[in-house]
């Protein structure tokens, strides 16, 4: 796992297209409320403990760093940043059963406009697993940052170095 580069002001406008299509599917990609913050670290927790830990984290922020994405009034995928450090994207994740039709796109997109209208010119993706690089790199034109491991990520108590159960992209 690596960190990865995005240069923000490269960062495409959304995708009004893609947004429309998912609302006529029932799915909402919004800014997640502190009433909702239990279902959602729930959720979370089924990807990884210390995903939830870092949610915890950018519900702390104010404003709060995460977008849910909801359908039936279920969170079915999530997108934080500056939840591990200043500047980074991540964690994220969507329900195995509703990949592959844009939702992780639009929730990371999400993110990066707001860190753009934060003053930042760069997003650091930290921590990228192996399968979603190369999502990284055609929907966010990311860069590998060589010798980035394990980064930030050096001053956890327990450097993890596997994957979280369910991958996310």
């Amino acid at each position: 796992m690596a960190d990865m580069l995005v240069k923000l002001y490269n960062i495409e406008d959304g995708c009004p297209e893609l947004e429309e299509s998912l609302k006529k599917e029932g799915i909402h990609i919004v800014k997640a409320l502190s009433p909702d913050k239990h279902r959602v670290l729930d959720f979370v927790q089924t990807f990884s403990e210390g995903w939830r830990s870092e949610c915890e984290a950018a519900f702390a922020n104010n404003p709060h760093t995460i977008y849910i994405a909801v359908k039936d009034q279920k969170v079915i995928g999530f997108a934080a940043y500056e939840a591990t450090a200043r500047g980074y994207f991540g964690p994220t994740g969507v329900s195995g059963e509703f990949r592959k039709k844009g939702i992780g796109r639009l929730l990371m997109l999400k993110c990066f406009h707001s860190m753009k209208e934060l003053g930042y010119g760069y997003a650091i993706i930290g921590w990228a697993a192996r399968s979603a690089i190369p999502f990284y790199e055609k929907f966010a034109q990311a860069r590998i940052i060589e010798d980035s491991h394990p980064g930030v990520y050096s001053r956890m108590t327990k450097v993890v170095t596997q994957p979280a159960k369910d991958e996310s992209n």
